[in-house]
């Protein structure tokens, strides 16, 4: 049985990417080390919390001490690394903690990893979860260009150059010292526990609460969604049978205009479209995302199985079934935050 550690297990894609082993009934044991930031909900993984085969542990993964700790206590296989400060908006209002978390937490990681496998990597993994993001962004026009795992790393905001930063140390402890990892990048997820402060699960409550729905700019931004058991099934797939040091995209072939999906989802709630309201376009606001994959579906046979048009009813199902979790989630000081910072 291998042991790994999960970080940021609580999370959105963590928590659904814990659910969906368990599902497959993976021979594994799981520690999910999660410092229960705002978006992280012990909630997302009641179905399994007694699960002998699942630990919850809370801290932060810029804890050296306490990463020793569970490495010496569990004798990890593997480490997948999601735990990240992930809103866009939010590192622009304050980029330190991205730097703190994305960065050093992921330095801190790889160092204890190293340490306690002693240069003996056989049968060891450390699986660094990442974002198209990290690319910058493509020319509206030409739907022929997509980022492949040879673009130039060219980030626009605080958390894309965390991220981006991340993903150069993990891949200089490969060059430097043959340390075993792999890298993903993914386009946008969609999908159950998502925290409402992203474009979909925002415009979901929102328009439930017949409240305005605010739109960046002109709305016109592209993104290639991907539904996350999509993803995870992409990660495990990776963990399985990636190449070690090798790079791979994650794409859910689904381009789409945000004010598109906004409109599809007025019109699944038989909500209004003078809902949506414009407001000042965000600072270095990327214009188009798109994943080329098949650099993944040619190596490891992986592909996603959902579309968007199937998905997206059993999404905003998911939310309508589950008012109880978002309003749970949903604290007065971030409704603050959003109301102050979306005007």
């Amino acid at each position: 049985m291998k042991t790994i550690l999960v970080t940021g297990g609580s999370g959105f894609i963590g928590s659904n990417f814990i659910q969906y082993l368990f599902k497959k009934n993976e021979e594994i044991f799981i520690v999910n080390l999660d410092y229960l930031t705002y978006a992280g909900n012990p909630e997302n993984l009641k179905p399994i919390e007694s699960n002998k085969k699942y630990k919850f542990i809370q801290g932060d993964i810029c804890n050296q001490e306490l990463v020793e700790f569970l490495f010496n206590e569990y004798n990890f296989d593997s480490v997948i690394n999601f735990a990240a400060e992930s809103h866009v908006d939010r590192s622009i209002h304050n980029p330190n903690i991205f730097i703190k978390t994305n960065v050093m937490g992921t330095a801190t990681l790889l160092n204890v990893a190293k340490r306690f496998w002693k240069n003996n990597y056989k049968n060891k993994k450390f699986l660094q979860i990442s974002t198209d993001e990290v690319y910058g962004t493509l020319p509206e026009n030409d739907k022929n260009v997509k980022f492949t795992e040879q673009t130039k790393l060219q980030p626009h905001s605080p958390y894309s150059a965390s991220k981006t930063s991340a993903d150069c140390i993990v891949q200089s402890y490969f060059d430097t010292f043959k340390f075993p990892i792999l890298i993903t990048r993914c386009s946008n997820n969609y999908g159950p526990y998502q925290f409402p402060e992203k474009l979909i699960p925002l415009i979901i409550h929102n328009a439930l609460n017949n409240k305005p729905l605010p739109i960046y700019g002109d709305g016109k931004q592209v993104r290639d969604w991907l539904y996350v058991e999509d993803h995870c099934d992409a990660i495990w797939t990776v963990m399985n049978k990636g190449n070690i040091g090798e790079v791979y995209n994650i794409g859910g072939n689904n381009e789409i205009q945000n004010i598109e999906i906004v409109k599809q989802i007025l019109d699944y709630l038989e909500k209004s479209h003078s809902l949506i309201t414009y407001v000042k376009d965000r600072l270095g606001h990327d214009r188009r995302y798109a994943i080329d994959a098949s650099k993944i579906k040619k190596e490891l046979d992986w592909s996603p199985k959902y579309k968007f048009e199937d998905m997206i009813g059993e999404t905003i199902n998911w939310y309508l079934d589950n008012s109880n979790w978002v309003k749970n989630v949903i604290s007065g000081d971030y409704l603050k935050w959003i109301d102050t910072n979306y005007k």
